[in-house]
């Protein structure tokens, strides 16, 4: 049995940390992350930068994912049905809406962000594609688990970890959750992952009527709600959204 090559497992180690959590990650904290001892994080940091992979933060030292990266993984998702079909209408989205918008695939017991984008204002954001988000807590997530099985089953088997004071965490409260979430056919987090921050999400079937991934908005919670409660103009343009990508991949309605 061929063996594997530790200093490529060590570099897709430091990429997938690189692009879990913090955007940007100082030397010592990815040494003691992955166990490695400084010299070793940088040489593998410095090729990785050499070849595009990653970057180095002037001012702080940290480290990021770089452009190469993005390419290489855009160059995929380009040619993904999910986001092609999804281009126009999460562009409208974003337009409609004046928030981020993310379209999400299920992927390794989490949320795969394959499309984002940007807030439509001056302000400075950071390309999200490529980046994990929990199947519990956010509501791309609720929404993969409440009509994916694979998904469903995923959240079930994973440690859904509390990220706030308001993360459902319970087996069955969280199953209450994705019921509620296909009784009105989107799903909401409201400072559940992060403080200050909501979103709501909707499901996007393909033409065997097969959930394939979700769409969703994101913003801080005094722009997505209204009396404690997610915006109605909102909710009803995330759901327009995911019935337009729904009927251009050949599905039907949720």
């Amino acid at each position: 049995m061929a063996r594997n090559i530790q200093s490529l497992e060590r570099a897709a180690a430091m990429l997938r940390l690189l692009a879990g959590g913090e955007r940007r990650l100082g030397l010592s904290d990815i040494a003691s992350s992955l166990g490695l001892a400084k010299g070793t994080a940088h040489g593998i940091l410095r090729t990785l930068q050499q070849e595009g992979f990653v970057e180095q933060d002037d001012a702080s030292g940290r480290y990021q994912l770089g452009a190469e990266l993005l390419r290489l993984g855009t160059t995929y998702l380009d040619v993904h049905e999910l986001r092609a079909r999804a281009l126009v209408w999460t562009d409208d989205l974003a337009r409609s809406s004046g928030e981020s918008v993310y379209l999400g695939v299920l992927h390794q017991q989490g949320v795969l962000i394959v499309h984002h984008v940007f807030r439509p204002d001056d302000s400075r954001q950071v390309l999200e594609i490529g980046a994990m988000q929990p199947l519990h807590s956010t509501a791309l997530g609720k929404v993969l688990s409440a009509y994916d099985p694979v998904a469903h089953s995923e959240a079930m088997e994973a440690d859904r970890k509390p990220f706030t004071d308001r993360t459902v965490c319970g087996p069955e409260e969280f199953e209450h959750i994705l019921d509620i979430t296909r009784a009105r056919g989107y799903a909401a987090d409201v400072e559940e992952t992060w403080e200050g921050v909501a979103s709501v999400a909707a499901p996007i079937q393909d033409r065997r009527r097969m959930p394939v991934g979700s769409v969703g908005i994101t913003g801080a919670v005094e722009r997505l709600c209204r009396d404690g409660e997610l915006r109605p103009e909102l909710i009803a343009a995330v759901r327009d959204c995911a019935r337009a990508v729904s009927r251009d991949l050949g599905g039907g309605r949720f």
